[in-house]
């Protein structure tokens, strides 16, 4: 087998991110190539050098899983890295908009006793989410080499999100509806404010569905 055919086969077996996957299939092109260049020289044909090379690499079937695992932990420290910033971010806009358009003194004495409650808990699972988030970022970069199981602590990470998503909607939504509105807040920044936290939201799925799917079946640690 030609380098350009082994590697064009490689690419096709692996999912994930496409800039690290771009990176370990060029990897792997240059120690094909350079492998191959060393047999040349040593006076085997190209073709015939070639395919010692290949010969030598392995079998993308066993080479392969090696490099999906490495592409899951980059998927896992991506939504890692997505969640540290983006929850935190997404908390942050909405207690600035509740502090520039604060609550009258009246509407806020209308609230039920659980408004407060829930308040405090959305916060509390937004930010537990993105603090998960920081874990996983760092179990998965600094701390690789003690994790035995990489690909099950980034799909917890994808599940998280899946499961923290309607329990924010819907937190938000009885916040939202389910009270007297205890604030000032504008149309058009609630607006821009709901378009970025959707926004966000949309970006989180993205990535927690791309985990879940890269973490359906067993591949060798990273």
């Amino acid at each position: 087998m030609r380098i350009d055919d082994y590697v064009a086969e490689l690419d096709r077996a692996l999912a994930g991110p496409p800039g690290p996957k771009r990176d370990l299939v060029v990897e792997a092109r240059d120690s094909l190539t350079d492998t191959a260049d060393a047999l040349e020289a040593e006076g085997l044909p190209r073709a015939e050098a070639e395919r010692a090379a290949v010969t030598e690499f392995g079998p993308v079937a066993e080479v392969a899983p090696g490099y999906q695992a490495e592409l899951t932990c980059a998927a896992g420290r991506r939504l890692g890295v997505l969640l540290f910033i983006s929850v935190p971010v997404t908390v942050l806009m909405w207690s600035v908009l509740w502090r520039i358009y604060p609550a009258t003194e009246t509407s806020w004495l209308r609230q039920p006793h659980w408004y407060g409650p829930v308040s405090r808990l959305l916060d509390a699972v937004q930010l537990g989410v993105g603090l998960y988030g920081g874990l996983v970022l760092l179990a998965l970069g600094r701390g690789a080499r003690w994790i035995r199981r990489p690909r099950l602590l980034t799909r917890s990470l994808a599940l998280v999100v899946w499961a923290s998503l309607p329990v924010t909607a819907g937190l938000g939504l009885l916040l939202t509806y389910g009270a007297d509105h205890p604030n000032t807040l504008a149309a058009l920044p609630a607006l821009l404010a709901n378009l970025v936290t959707a926004a966000l939201w949309g970006v989180q799925m993205y990535g927690a569905s791309r985990c879940l799917r890269l973490t359906r079946t067993t591949v060798v640690p990273c």
